[in-house]
């Protein structure tokens, strides 16, 4: 288990790898803040956890894991908290947006509202940039480089 924890702590101390999860982080925190706490013009967790769950069809459990992903996970990734592990969650979660919901709109967003829904292109932005966190870590201005610095390990 230490070793674990190890490998999801230990970074490359770039400022260039803390700048592509600082940029995560801002980008997916309101998309959670929405889902969860009703801010920036959301709807809140039991009405997204409603929409999820029965328009949409999710089971309650990939509900409940897309907004604690979104939220949590974006808190995390702006303090460089196990960067790897809530990258691999996003890279998960993105993936799954893309085969069930954006592969049929095609590459693009829908820009300008002629769409059917929404294409991958912002996912796999997402997915390009947790691949980047997955592989290096949390970069140099991050709560994982300071414990691995400090071999808290």
């Amino acid at each position: 288990m230490k070793k674990l924890v190890k490998t999801l702590l230990t970074t490359n101390p770039n400022i260039g790898f803390s700048i592509a999860r600082l940029t995560l982080g801002l980008v997916i925190f309101p998309h959670g803040a929405q889902k969860l706490l009703g801010l920036f013009g959301g709807y809140g967790y039991s009405a997204t956890m409603e929409t999820f769950t029965t328009q949409m069809g999710l089971p309650g459990i990939i509900a409940f894991l897309v907004i604690m992903i979104e939220f949590f996970g974006s808190i995390s990734l702006i303090l460089g908290l196990f960067s790897r592990f809530w990258a691999l969650a996003l890279t998960g979660m993105f993936m799954g947006i893309i085969f069930t919901t954006q592969l049929e709109h095609g590459f693009f967003m829908n820009w300008f509202g002629n769409q059917a829904g929404e294409g991958y292109e912002y996912s796999l932005l997402v997915i390009g940039l947790a691949l980047t966190i997955i592989v290096i870590g949390s970069g140099k201005w991050s709560i994982d480089n300071l414990i691995s610095k400090k071999h808290l390990l």
